[in-house]
Formats: structure tokens, sequence, C-alpha cells
């Protein structure tokens, strides 16, 4: 396994795994055995970033969520495992009532909210500070500065290390972020987005999130990522669900342009030369690149978490990389 580092004060940043390990359907859709032998298993294979939030998997039976985080504690509690395993997890879109949903219904960012959803992850989880915590989504009916305000709150009172934004426009980042340096207050140090080796059309509404495609790192942020060498960019679905290679699992409608088969040729070539598969590829694509990207890729079955244990060691070459990139 190979680490890179999270956030820049030495007092809560954090050595994790390059390639951490998505637990969204443990406990719900992956059953616990299933879910405690992948989680085992990524664990000696050197792995200790794991990722939830307090919404995995409210759809799965209409409730609120906290599945996933209560097997993880479970998990945790069962194997004695302490500070050696980063757990990342998220607030702000879990749903208020069961039936409904973290468009319609979400917790959202507000003191309240934020401080209260934290106490539930942490007895949840079983720990005593949250390694990551990140805003799932944004909530523009609450003022940025009290969302800056409530999550630096939990760092000064030890119960959270790192802070994190997913799924937001990067101009909202970038004003929360400023408001929190203005103030002398810890920020957002972690972004988590979509991010694969093929390319969304950023003209189609992913229909996940109320103001547009925020759920893609386009290139606005892959060039503020740029700009700011603290950040680290946490890449979701960075497989497209099963997208590349099985063939029950179609590509979103957003990846339907003329620059996906190009892509997609130049990556089974790459897959050829290497004698590794199409998405080990993908992984160690983003893996080596020039940007801090932690590829967060899920599993329910062994064989599908070995298959990316095994691109953490996959190098491609300048060549391999270059003709990838260029591919449109």
């Amino acid at each position: 396994m190979k680490y890179r580092t999270l956030g820049t004060d030495p007092g809560t940043r954090r050595e994790v795994s390059v390639l951490a390990l998505g637990t969204m359907l443990f406990g719900s859709a992956t059953d616990e055995k299933t879910s405690f032998a992948l989680l085992d298993r990524y664990v000696e294979a050197g792995g200790n970033f794991l990722d939830t939030s307090d919404n995995y998997a409210f759809w799965a039976d209409g409730g609120q969520g906290g599945q996933s985080e209560e097997l993880l504690g479970r998990w945790r509690r069962s194997r004695g495992v302490g500070d050696e395993v980063v757990i990342a997890t998220k607030l702000g879109a879990r749903p208020l009532a069961p039936g409904t949903g973290y468009v319609d219904n979400p917790e959202g960012l507000s003191a309240k909210a934020i401080r209260e959803a934290a106490e539930r992850s942490r007895d949840r989880l079983g720990v005593e500070r949250l390694d990551l915590l990140y805003a799932h989504i944004d909530d523009h009916t609450v003022p940025q500065r009290e969302t800056v305000e409530a999550f630096a709150e939990l760092v000064a009172e030890g119960t959270v290390a790192l802070l994190g934004a997913s799924n937001q426009a990067v101009w909202r980042v970038e004003r929360a972020r400023a408001l929190a340096a203005a103030a002398g207050l810890p920020g957002y140090e972690v972004l988590q987005y979509q991010h694969s080796l093929l390319r969304p059309r950023t003209d189609i509404p992913d229909g996940l999130f109320p103001d547009g495609s925020l759920g893609h790192a386009g290139p606005e942020l892959r060039g503020y990522l740029r700009a700011e060498p603290g950040l680290t960019l946490v890449a979701y679905s960075p497989l497209l669900k099963g997208a590349y290679t099985r063939p029950d699992r179609p590509l979103p409608q957003d990846y339907d342009h003329p620059g996906t088969p190009p892509r997609l040729a130049v990556l089974r070539e790459v897959a050829r030369e290497t004698g590794a598969s199409v998405n080990q590829v993908v992984l160690a694509w983003q893996l080596g690149g020039e940007l801090p990207i932690v590829p967060l890729a899920g599993a329910s079955s062994p064989a599908q978490l070995e298959e990316n244990l095994a691109a953490v060691g996959l190098e491609l070459t300048g060549e391999q990389r270059s003709r990838l990139d260029a591919a449109h």
C-alpha cells in the first residue's frame, strides 16, 4: 500500500492509504458478514481510509440512514480497531423524516444541525473524534459564516479533526474557505466529488443536486486543486458503478457524447498493453496523476476488492498517461 497526507496542520493531519474504501452499502445491500470480510481484507492489505455518511443508506428501507456508520461501529468494536483506521463521514443530507429525501427534507448545515448530526455519527461509529467530517451537500438557507463557525467549533473541542466539503459549487467552497481563513478558523481541506477517466457533459444536470451537476470534478474544480496545493480530492465513483466493464451497467446519460468512445478505445489499448483490467487502469491513472487524488471505490465482493487493491501497484508510463489524457 502507498500513503498520502490529508491536511496541513500537524495536530490534525492524517496519513491515509492512497485507495479509500467506500462503505455506502455496508449494512444494507452488503450484508454484515461480507462487509466485515471486506473491511478485514482491506486493512490487511494496508488500507486505512474508510468513507461513509450519516444518511447511508436511507433509500434502502425508506428510513433516514445510519446503517453504514452503525456497521462500521460494530466492526471497530469487534476487531479492536482504534486511531490507525481513518473514518470519514458526512452530514447535511440525512432526511429529517422517514420516507423523505435530502433534496426535499435534508438536515442541512445550520449550527444546530451540524452539532447534533456530528454527535450522532460519533455515537454510531463509537469514536470520540471524527477523523474527517464533510459537509455532504450545500445549504443555501443558512449563512455560510454560521456553517463555517459551527464546523470550527467541533474542531476546537476536539471532536472533529479534518473538515471537508462535497458536491458544492467551487465558488461556494472558496467562499467558505475564505471566511474561515479570515477568521483564523480551520476550513475545508478535503473535497469529495465524482471523478473518473471519462468526462461527463456539463450542460446536463445530473439530477442529484438541486443546483445542477455539482457532483462532478469538472475543469473549474481541477483548476482550483492546482491553485491550492493544500487541498486533496477524494474521487467517488471512479469506476462509474461498474459501467466500464459490465454490460448491465450502462453509462449515465451525461457520458453520451462524441468524446467518450475515443477515451474508451485508448483505455482498452492501455489495459491490453499492461495486462491489467480496465478498472485497474482507471484507478492507476488517478493515483499517478499530477493532482492529489484519492480514488474512493466501493466493493461488494472479495474479487472486486482484490482487483482494486492491485491497481495501487500499477505504474503507467508517461506515454500511456499522455494518450489517456489527450483522447477526446
